[in-house]
């Protein structure tokens, strides 16, 4: 079982600095977890992470249409939010499985497609602390990723 590793991050340049450090590892077929509550900056790193994969079109919550698609520089960028599904079905229904190897996948509210994704996982649970001010970022990487997060 991979090691969590914890973060805080005490700006938004932290956030962006984590994605920054991120970007370069991704290759197709790599999948990013995002868990954490409302408003814990789910949304705000898969801005960043976009950024630096070279996407160039204003990446916003997917909460309404579910999966939005992206072209990064090597790749497309799949980003889910899969908080308003209801059921594993409804998630296998939307494809995605079919998509992952094409790109990267980044899914925020990841629960009910937990068992469906592949071995090669980042999960990164995302908490704010309205006392500090900051964001604790819980670290758990899978597959090749455990290497780069000891």
């Amino acid at each position: 079982m991979a090691k969590p590793k914890h973060l805080h991050l005490r700006s938004e340049q932290d956030t962006r600095d984590l994605a920054a450090f991120i970007a370069p590892l991704l290759q197709p077929g790599d999948v990013i977890c995002l868990w954490g509550d409302l408003g814990s900056g789910k949304t705000f790193f898969a801005r960043a992470l976009a950024s630096e994969l070279g996407v160039s079109e204003q990446v916003d919550s997917p909460s309404f249409v579910l999966l939005k698609e992206y072209q990064g520089r090597r790749f497309p960028l799949f980003h889910l939010d899969l908080y308003r599904l209801g059921s594993e079905a409804e998630f296998l229904d939307l494809g995605v499985t079919d998509l992952i190897d094409e790109g990267v996948t980044l899914i925020e509210w990841p629960e009910l497609a937990e068992k469906y994704l592949p071995k090669r996982i980042l999960n990164l649970s995302l908490r704010f602390s309205y006392r500090g001010a900051e964001r604790t970022v819980e670290i758990v990487a899978k597959g090749r990723f455990s290497a780069y997060f000891i």
